[in-house]
């Protein structure tokens, strides 16, 4: 589709009004839209970190916003960098002028600019593995109009694709050998959303077959990083991490949405993991570790490679994973679309990869949940609605996204394929194809 639309002669053209364009768009479902759960917990957070109080222990803000829906809710799950930046939004923006929906959009500006940044930095990416620039734009005008990217980010109200640019960047600069922004900038993407975590695997492997001595000092800059940004908050602000030590497996004891155990939802009236069965909750670990290792037998030559790694390890941690959000594909939405630009991937995987989460977020009921800041009366009663065909409603959903788990699947096989015909050949690699 974006093939036919973008064609060489248009590009000039259409080029400054599709960025302005997807600008508009944003803006729009920036204001109007935001998810039922997270834009209330991001919002809370923003007030807790301003007047003090720990983000990370949940208080009744029904009285703050004036709203109903503030009454019984979570708390933020992620590590402290969005917490800070939620701070400084909610203490520019509705400390001075408490609208609610302009506090919705407020929190989203970081999220378009990471938008359109990504989009950018996707034909940098092209142009440096020495493609031309009409194939860079129409990866860049496929970034810049993408649904999925629209409604995750823009609508949604998720950072996944603020993680999906910094990780970008830091693959980037890992390349050139910059290694101490880099892993700097791996660090700051994992602190702000751990889904980036598979790509701190994709960086010890490519290391570890270029010099022991640059993958130590990586990770030492790395550790760093880390140490900074999720431990020092907690000292400077005087935050209690008790309830994170009580909760660390949180992410890991859920399951349903996009993950292979989705269907469980069918017979289970509660997203938690129980008994013997939470060990599934854990199975990306060995996993990852598993295909860490055997990708360390693989000579990483160059940027192309890396590409491939990363992508193969985002798919093995979000294929294996009990919980997989839509938002979450946008981490690997980049990578794949440069995979495809560069002729290493074919149309109909991109495709799959992208649309079949879409397709799954209509009867998730996700959809509905984005009415939040605007029809929140509205949204309630198409929730408890479509609450009536609950079976129906997962079983179409297993049904979708059943060709996601095959496209991913036979995306990481056919790299093992690829690199091991290549160890044994001592040639280059094949395209995926």
């Amino acid at each position: 589709m974006t093939q036919a639309i973008f064609t060489r002669k248009s590009f000039q053209t259409h080029a400054p009004w599709i960025l302005l364009l997807s600008i508009a768009l944003q803006c729009i479902l920036a204001l109007f839209f935001g998810h039922l759960y997270d834009m209330r917990v991001y919002m809370a957070t923003g007030y807790w970190v301003v007047t003090g109080h720990n983000p990370y222990i949940a208080q009744d803000l029904s009285a703050v916003f004036h709203n109903p829906l503030f009454q019984d809710f979570s708390t933020i799950g992620y590590p402290p960098p969005w917490a800070l930046i939620l701070g400084l939004i909610y203490k520019c923006v509705y400390a001075v002028f408490p609208n609610f929906l302009f506090y919705n959009f407020a929190i989203k500006i970081p999220i378009i600019a990471a938008n359109i940044g990504l989009a950018y930095l996707t034909e940098h990416a092209i142009g440096k593995l020495g493609f031309e620039a009409s194939v860079a734009k129409k990866a860049r005008f496929f970034l810049l109009l993408n649904p999925l990217v629209l409604i995750c980010s823009s609508a949604w109200g998720q950072i996944d694709s603020i993680v999906a640019l910094i990780s970008l960047s830091a693959m980037i600069l890992l390349n050139a050998q910059k290694l101490k922004s880099s892993a700097i900038l791996l660090a700051l993407a994992i602190s702000m959303k751990p889904i980036a975590l598979p790509l701190a695997f994709a960086a010890f492997v490519f290391l570890l077959s270029k010099n022991y001595g640059k993958l130590l000092w990586f990770f030492m800059a790395f550790i760093t990083g880390l140490f900074v940004f999720c431990v020092i908050p907690f000292i400077l602000f005087k935050w209690d991490p008790t309830v994170i030590f009580k909760n660390w497996n949180a992410h890991f004891i859920v399951s349903g949405c996009m993950s292979f155990m989705t269907i469980s939802e069918i017979w289970n009236k509660s997203f938690q993991i129980t008994g013997p069965w939470r060990v599934l909750g854990m199975l990306w670990a060995p996993v990852l570790l598993g295909f860490t290792a055997y990708c360390s037998t693989f000579k990483m030559t160059g940027f192309r490679e890396l590409l491939k790694l990363c992508t193969a390890m985002i798919l093995v941690f979000l294929l294996t994973r009990s919980w997989v959000s839509e938002p979450n594909v946008l981490l690997l939405l980049p990578f794949i679309i440069i995979l495809t630009s560069i002729g290493e991937l074919d149309r109909m995987s991109l495709t799959l990869l992208w649309a079949l989460p879409l397709g799954f977020s209509f009867f998730n009921g996700s959809l509905v949940a984005l009415l939040f800041p605007c029809m929140p009366e509205t949204m309630v009663m198409l929730i408890r609605q479509i609450d009536t065909y609950r079976l129906a409603r997962l079983l179409a959903r297993t049904m979708v996204i059943l060709p996601w788990f095959l496209a991913g699947w036979w995306i990481v096989l056919r790299y093992f394929k690829t690199m091991a015909l290549s160890k044994a050949t001592k040639g280059e690699t094949a395209p995926w194809k």
